[in-house]
């Protein structure tokens, strides 16, 4: 196994709550330990009555999306099918592997794509020290910004874009993407994604002419490469795609944590929303410029979920409060519209959010995002399977817990250190 580059502090115990109050792990996660593979495994066809539902969310965020390959093989081995998963640029590449193949090859198809992107390490990682790890990830992310990804992108040689020049809206980038398409194409199998009762996948993109997020959910519309390669299309590294004839940037620019797109989701349920942010939102007063420079993109596309929880809760507050306001009103003063409107309230319900969080400093590097090194890679796939297996051990009653806030947090992330303020 590649050694890390730099060392990250371990996860802190679980801080699970459910504002005000607190609240155990979440019930609804299996026993400490891999399932019986004979168990049949929790997809939407074992889904019934009030059982929870598995959501995988995943951020954008570059070479770091090896970390969520790492969670999901955690929950492959535990039997947690996800019901639904929502990705946004790398997490949308990520989703569309997930759910885009059977649960027997699923796991290959991640390795596949992550190996393919991965970059040999000039030095063996292993046997350097810490110092000399940094100089090879150095000379690999210059030879990616250089000669670009296999498999992912490449330079626009002789790039008029690049010197200014007008070009055609889906050519005005830096690099060319048409290898990600070939790579989807070949790794995605996109009739298997399209079945009915298949794995739900809702990938998120922003218009380009008039800045709105646009969710592609496939129970509303078949996904294809389009779809995938949209989400990740960030601007000016990458051109916009065209989907039905309006052209598309990276979901990340609007909102890179898609957490609003499942709890915005009718008609409510409930959920258990496993969280995978790569961004740290809290970190020390930076004092350089690659400081300033990695503070400033933690910042830019850290996780803004907090918010989502927040507006969530006090939306369930008010519903809370109409259904009890109705139940004690007289029979006489009751009415078909009322009740229509009631019910239009859903039910209520509970979502249990598993948030985990790469925790990787990267030396503090800005370009950790396009950092391919396969070293790096292996690392992070490792540190989200580590992470992941730590969280689902954790979690040991079978039973899902309700809770009136509507929403309980189990935060398996790492403490902020001593030096980092707290906000």
């Amino acid at each position: 196994m590649a050694v890390s580059p730099r060392k990250t502090p371990s996860p802190a115990a679980s801080k699970s709550r459910s504002a005000p109050q607190r609240k155990p792990p979440a019930a609804a996660l299996k026993a400490a330990g891999p399932i019986a593979a004979s168990q049949p495994a929790h997809t939407a066809q074992a889904i019934s009555g009030g059982q929870p539902q598995v959501v995988l969310v995943l951020q954008g965020g570059g070479a770091l999306g090896a970390y969520q390959a790492g969670v999901y093989q955690a929950l492959h081995e535990h039997n947690l099918t996800p019901d639904w998963v929502v990705g946004t640029s790398i997490g949308a590449i990520n989703a569309a592997l997930i759910a885009g193949n059977p649960r027997e090859t699923r796991l290959a198809r991640l390795k596949e794509f992550w190996d393919r992107v991965g970059q040999d390490d000039v030095l063996d990682m292993k046997n350097v020290p810490d110092t000399t790890r940094q100089l090879n990830i150095w000379l690999e992310t210059v030879d990616t910004y250089l000669r670009g990804v296999p498999g992912f992108f490449t330079p626009r040689p002789f790039n008029p874009f690049a010197m200014g020049m007008t070009v055609p809206p889906e050519k005005a980038s830096f690099y060319d993407t048409g290898e990600l398409a070939a790579t989807l194409s070949e790794l995605v199998d996109f009739d298997y994604l399209n079945s009915p009762g298949g794995m739900r996948l809702t990938v998120s993109a922003t218009k380009v002419t008039c800045g709105t997020l646009v969710n592609f959910d496939s129970p509303q519309q078949p996904i294809g490469v389009e779809h995938i390669m949209a989400s990740g299309a960030l601007p000016p590294a990458f051109a916009p795609v065209r989907v039905d004839g309006d052209l598309y940037w990276d979901g990340g620019l609007y909102s890179n944590t898609p957490l609003e797109t499942v709890l915005d989701d009718e008609p409510r349920r409930n959920l258990i929303c496993v969280m995978v942010d790569l961004w740290l939102a809290d970190g020390s007063e930076p004092t350089t410029l690659d400081e300033v420079q990695t503070r400033q993109k933690d910042v830019t596309y850290a996780s803004r979920s907090q918010a989502h929880i927040d507006d969530y809760m006090r939306t369930n507050q008010l519903r809370s409060a109409a259904r009890a306001l109705y139940a004690r009103l007289p029979q006489a003063s009751r009415n078909a519209d009322d009740l229509k409107n009631l019910k239009e309230l859903g039910n209520a319900t509970t979502i249990h959010i598993l948030r985990l969080q790469y925790s990787g400093r990267d030396w503090n590097m800005a370009a950790k995002d396009i950092n391919f090194s396969r070293g790096s890679l292996v690392w992070r796939w490792q540190q989200g399977y580590n992470d992941a297996r730590r969280a689902l051990q954790s979690c040991q009653t079978a039973l899902f817990s309700h809770s009136e806030a509507g929403i309980v947090l189990h935060d398996f992330r790492p403490a902020p250190a001593k030096t980092e303020a707290a906000c």
